[in-house]
């Protein structure tokens, strides 16, 4: 915990007061009617990289739909592609044909927009807001890969960074806190940064982070009285990990209820994995599978003692959260609940059997089961109940019957998952995963088949941007939950199991964005010269 929380806290109305000043600013700023559209898309931008998008959400709103409302005002490719994912991105319509004019008679690209690094950079980013047959966005992606692939002639560490971190992972694919941290590194060394939004960004980072803390707080203590990793010493006392994937799924301070409720959910679906995956007999996950489906206090008789213990705390918690959702909103949300967790431990079951009898699935069949036991519907579930203040009945019922959007959700986590952890568990002997199954299946190599994997991410992102923009029965909180689901698993699992076996890098990025605040030193080596921010920034405290 870091040693400067308790100022902080201590501090906040100094910090709140700073922080509304500074949004006034920046609210004059967005209000700009003399401001060019690329300057105002462009100071959108920066604000949602930065992290303060939630701040200034109505504003942007407003602007969008301004600048929607306006045909034919961009000037060069960097402004049409940066103008069409913010509309995409806010539930506005556009077609990929605002493209076409980059395009030759041929259909093919202009030859002198390789040159043109930042439009091709914007093109790119822009590209992974497509939709399934959406042609001209998926070649404007190859051909901006390609060529922002050649960076050794680029002039710009600034600009090199950011081509080096696009193609590493895009945007749109990215766990927004984290790209927050790292964009206020990469925003104070371009040469137009602007003071006022790094101060509000430095010192919100903070403010948030502090939040953030004081939840974990709350959660450690939850399970250090819950007592399971004590009991169980078989499983993975992995509580940092699971607050993790909450700031991925809802990192706004004011969704603290949602953020310790899912830390205490994610945590139960590790233990009850490593119970199914490394240590119940199939007669006892039988068993325990049983009484998850009956949700019966009674049923915990059946139970060896190691059982009894899950089965309670899992019993316990699930029916605070569905008493409290009822409190506060009049909603019961338990049967709901319970059937996501009986669905997942069912899914669990399938894939001990498969693991026991040595069977390897078809890909297909595998897909059919793994979406449901990778537990996303169980956290999105959850996270509904935990962030919805207009619960409707037409929303339960998607809820109930899984609608598409936590299906495609739940896919990418899976697909993720496996492409992070699949040669371990393919050394230990697994047979139940879709780099394993499309392997056998088809007799490819790994390499092959994990390009196949890495093929239906993207088919399945193409299905779940439609939701951003398509009628929807939920809410647009909701459909930002799913799509920040998608967004961990990519980042969780982009260079291996950053859950379950976390190296160097995963936990330097908990330790960036949960424990470790930025500081004027870090702004200093960033930004050298700027006296006037960083006078600002000790002013704040920060």
């Amino acid at each position: 915990m870091r040693k400067d929380w308790p100022l902080i806290t201590s501090q906040s109305k100094k910090y709140k007061k700073i922080a509304r000043r500074l949004e006034f600013k920046v609210r004059m700023m967005l209000d700009d009617e003399g401001a060019s559209v690329i300057a105002t898309i462009e100071l959108i931008d920066s604000l949602q990289r930065l992290g303060l998008g939630y701040r200034f959400e109505k504003e942007i709103v407003r602007t969008i739909a301004k600048i929607n409302s306006k045909e034919g005002l961009e000037e060069n490719l960097h402004a049409t592609a940066l103008r069409f994912r913010l509309l995409r991105q806010h539930g506005f319509e556009v077609s990929e044909d605002v493209f076409k004019s980059y395009t030759d008679h041929n259909g093919g690209s202009i030859a002198c927009l390789q040159k043109d690094v930042q439009g091709l950079l914007s093109l790119y980013e822009a590209s992974f807001l497509g939709y399934d047959e959406e042609t001209l966005l998926d070649e404007a992606k190859s051909y901006a890969k390609v060529h922002l692939k050649d960076v050794k002639n680029y002039t710009g560490t600034s600009l090199r960074e950011k081509v080096y971190h696009a193609l590493e992972l895009p945007l749109h694919h990215r766990m927004q806190r984290l790209e927050a941290r790292w964009y206020i590194d990469a925003y104070i060394k371009k040469e137009d940064a602007n003071h006022l939004l790094l101060e509000l960004a430095t010192l919100d980072f903070n403010m948030v982070q502090a939040a953030h803390q004081k939840d974990l707080q709350h959660v450690s203590r939850w399970w250090k009285s819950l007592g399971l990793p004590s009991n169980l010493t078989f499983i993975r006392d992995r509580l940092m990990e699971c607050f993790f994937w909450t700031v991925g799924l809802a990192s706004e301070p004011h969704f603290s209820t949602c953020r310790i409720g899912l830390t205490k959910v994610t945590a139960l679906i590790t233990t009850i994995d490593d119970v199914y995956d490394v240590y119940g007999s199939l007669d006892e996950l039988q068993l325990f599978t049983e009484a998850i489906e009956r949700w019966d206090i009674n049923a915990v008789e059946r139970l060896p003692d190691y059982m009894k213990f899950c089965f309670l705390a899992l019993y316990n918690t699930v029916n605070e959260m569905a008493y409290d959702t009822l409190k506060e909103q009049g909603v019961y949300s338990l049967p709901i609940l319970t059937n996501m967790w009986k669905d997942m431990s069912q899914a669990f079951l399938v894939e001990a059997k498969w693991n026991y009898d040595k069977y390897t699935p078809t890909l297909d069949d595998y897909l059919d089961n793994a979406w449901r036991s990778v537990s996303g519907v169980v956290i999105l579930g959850h996270a509904y109940f935990l962030t919805s203040r207009n619960v409707t009945q037409e929303e339960m019922e998607c809820l109930q019957n899984y609608h598409d959007l936590l299906k495609w959700s739940s896919m990418i986590f899976r697909l993720c998952n496996d492409l992070g952890t699949s040669t371990a568990e393919i050394e230990r002997g697994e047979t139940a995963n879709s780099i394993r199954c499309y392997m056998t299946e088809t007799g490819l190599s790994e390499e092959l088949a994990r390009e196949h994997i890495k093929s239906l991410v993207d088919e399945a992102w193409k299905k779940m941007n439609k939701y951003l923009v398509d009628d929807s029965p939920f809410e647009k909180t909701f459909i930002e939950r799913a799509i920040n689901l998608a967004r961990i698993a990519q980042c969780t699992y982009e260079h291996g199991d950053g859950h379950g076996a976390p190296d160097t890098r995963s936990k330097n990025r908990i330790m960036s964005l949960i424990i470790e605040p930025v500081t004027p030193a870090q702004r200093e080596r960033s930004f050298g010269k700027s006296k006037r921010f960083l006078s600002t920034a000790g002013a704040c405290g920060i």
